[in-house]
C-alpha cells in the first residue's frame, strides 16, 4: 500500500524532470527559436517587419515555443517543419519573419551554436581529468617507478612527473579547444545561401543575441565552407585526447600481464571483474572499456573526414548535428572514465623500487657521470655500462650486488682503445649511480623531475587549469546573458493576454 501511494509520486517527479530537461535542452528546436525571436526584435525595430503585425507574430511564435517545453512535445529540428507550426499559431504574416532568410543559415546557425556548447562540455570534462591527473602528480612527487620505452623499462622517473607529462598533453588539448571554439563561435545567421541578401539584416546584432563573438565574413564561406571545416577541426581534437587516453591505459594494461604489477585498479567498483572460469584473476575492466571507448571516439572522429571527402560545397554530410554530437560525447565519456582510472590506481611503491633495482634502469648514469665528472666521452662511458649490464645478466646480479671489483676489471678492458686506464670512480660513487632514487632527485635538466623543478610545473599546470575554468566560464555567461537580453526584449513583443498561452487557443 505503502509502494502504491508513492508512485504516483515517483512518476510526477519523472514527468517534471523530463519537462525540465526539454526545457533547458538547447537542441534545433531551442535554437530556431531563438533566431526567430531575434528576427523578430531586430527587424521590427529596424523597419523590416511591419509593426502591425509584430503582436501576433510574437504570440504565435511563443506559444510554439511553449508547446515545445511540454512533456512528450514534438521539437522540430529543420526550418520546413518549425515554419508550419508557426503558421498553424499566427497565420501566413508569421512567414513575414523569413525575410532574408533561408534553412541553410538557419541550420548552419544553430549547428554552430550547439557544437558551441558541446565544446564547453568538451573543455569542462578535460579540465575535471586533468585536475585530478596534476592533483595525484603532487601526491606521486616522490613515488619512483620504471618508464619504459618500445616496452622495456628504460629509466627511473618520479610518477609525478609522468603524470605531468600528460596533465601537459591534454594542456594542448584545451588549447585547441579555444582556438577551434573562436572560429566555432561566428554566427552565419543572415548570409541566406551563398550571398546574402536584398534585405538589409543586421548580422551584428543578430549574433550578438546569440552570444556569438562575431559573424562569419563571408556570406559563401558561412555555410559552404566553415560547416564543413569545424567538425573535422573538432574531429581532429577529439582524436587526440583519445590518444593521449589509450596511451596511457596501455601503459597501465602492461602491468596486468606482469605476475607482481608494481600498478593496478583498486578491485572492485566496477574497475575489475572476475574470471567465469580462472579464480585467480581479476580482470581490468574499466582499462577495457576506456579503451575501447577511445577507439570508438577516434572512429567517429574519422566520420567528418569521410563525409566531406570528394563532395561538392554546401553539402550537408559533414555537417549534421547527431553525429557531430555524438562525437564530442564519445570524447567527454573517454575523459570521464579517464578520470574514474586515476582515481581507483593503487600503486605499490615498494614494488616499483624494487623493478627498479631488479634491473639496470639507472645504467645511464654510469655513461653520464664518467662524461660530467672525469671528462670520458659519453659512447666509451656507454661502451662500459653495457659490458657491465651484459656481465650482469649473464651471471644473474642485481645492480645493487654488482661487485665494484669486477666493475674495475670491465673498465679496463672496455676502455682499452681509448687508453682510459683505471676506472676513476670510487665504489661509493659507483652505487650511488646505480640508485634510481638519486638518480630523479640529482636531475638538473629544466623540465626533469627534480623536486624544484616538479614544484614549478605542478604550479603552472594549476594555474593553466584556473585560466581555462574562467575561459569555460567567461563564454558560458557570455551566451546566457546574451539569450537572457533576447528574452527580455522579445517578451516586450507578446501582448500580455496571449503570454504562456497554449498553442491554438
Amino acid at each position: 500500500m505503502f509502494k502504491l501511494r508513492l508512485l504516483p509520486i515517483a512518476v510526477l517527479f519523472l514527468a517534471h524532470a523530463a519537462q525540465a530537461q526539454q526545457q533547458n535542452e538547447r537542441d534545433e528546436f531551442y535554437w530556431l527559436g531563438e533566431i526567430n525571436k531575434a528576427s523578430a526584435v531586430i527587424n521590427s525595430q529596424e523597419g523590416l517587419l511591419d509593426q502591425s503585425k509584430v503582436a501576433s507574430i510574437a504570440a504565435g511564435l511563443a506559444q510554439v515555443i511553449e508547446a515545445g517545453k511540454q512533456p512528450g512535445a514534438k521539437r522540430p529540428s529543420t526550418v520546413i517543419t518549425f515554419e508550419p507550426l508557426m503558421i498553424k499559431a499566427a497565420g501566413p504574416d508569421v512567414t513575414l519573419l523569413h525575410a532574408g532568410r533561408s534553412s541553410q543559415d538557419m541550420h548552419a546557425t544553430y549547428r554552430a551554436a550547439i557544437m558551441r556548447d558541446n565544446m564547453l562540455k568538451l573543455a569542462e570534462q578535460l579540465n575535471r581529468t586533468a585536475g585530478t591527473i596534476v592533483q595525484l602528480a603532487g601526491q606521486h612527487e616522490k613515488t619512483i617507478v620504471p618508464n619504459y620505452t618500445n616496452g622495456v623499462a628504460a629509466q627511473p622517473n618520479s610518477y609525478g612527473h609522468y603524470l605531468l607529462g600528460y596533465a601537459a598533453g591534454l594542456d594542448r588539448d584545451a588549447q585547441r579547444i579555444r582556438e577551434a571554439y573562436a572560429r566555432i563561435d561566428q554566427s552565419p545567421m543572415g548570409t541566406t545561401v551563398l550571398n546574402g541578401s536584398s534585405w538589409p539584416l543586421n548580422r551584428g546584432r543578430m549574433a550578438d543575441y546569440l552570444g556569438f563573438g562575431a559573424i562569419v565574413d563571408n556570406a559563401y564561406d558561412a555555410h559552404q565552407i566553415a560547416a564543413v571545416d569545424y567538425p573535422v577541426e573538432v574531429g581532429s581534437i577529439v582524436t587526440g585526447i583519445a590518444l593521449h587516453a589509450g596511451s596511457f591505459v596501455e601503459d597501465v594494461m602492461a602491468q596486468y600481464g606482469q605476475a607482481r604489477p608494481w600498478i593496478l585498479l583498486r578491485e572492485g567498483g566496477g574497475n575489475t571483474y572476475v574470471s567465469s572460469a580462472m579464480p585467480q584473476k581479476r580482470n581490468p575492466g574499466l582499462l577495457n572499456s576506456t579503451r575501447r571507448e577511445a577507439s570508438m571516439a577516434i572512429t567517429l572522429a574519422m566520420g567528418p573526414v569521410l563525409e566531406a571527402h570528394n563532395i561538392p560545397p554546401g553539402m550537408s554530410d559533414a555537417k549534421e548535428v547527431k553525429p557531430n554530437a555524438e562525437m564530442v560525447d564519445s570524447a567527454i565519456k573517454v575523459l570521464s572514465n579517464w578520470d574514474r582510472i586515476m582515481k581507483s590506481l593503487v600503486i605499490d611503491k615498494d614494488r616499483a623500487l624494487e623493478e627498479l633495482n631488479s634491473d639496470w634502469t639507472a645504467s645511464q648514469e654510469l655513461a653520464d657521470q664518467l662524461m660530467r665528472n672525469y671528462k670520458l666521452p659519453f659512447r666509451e662511458g656507454h661502451h662500459f655500462a653495457s659490458e657491465v649490464v651484459d656481465y650482469a645478466r649473464a651471471h644473474d646480479i642485481r645492480p645493487s650486488d654488482f661487485p665494484y671489483a669486477e666493475a674495475r676489471r670491465i673498465y679496463k678492458e672496455a676502455t682499452k682503445d681509448y687508453a682510459a686506464g683505471e676506472l676513476p670512480m670510487s665504489e661509493k660513487e659507483f652505487r650511488a649511480a646505480l640508485d634510481p632514487v638519486a638518480i630523479v632527485s640529482h636531475r638538473a635538466t629544466a623540465g626533469g623531475p627534480q623536486p624544484a623543478e616538479m614544484e614549478r610545473m605542478r604550479k603552472a599546470a594549476q594555474q593553466r587549469l584556473a585560466q581555462q575554468d574562467a575561459w569555460i566560464r567567461e563564454k558560458r555567461s557570455r551566451i546566457d546573458a546574451s539569450l537572457t537580453r533576447l528574452d527580455r526584449d522579445f517578451d516586450k513583443l507578446v501582448p500580455q493576454e496571449r503570454k504562456g498561452a497554449p498553442q491554438g487557443k
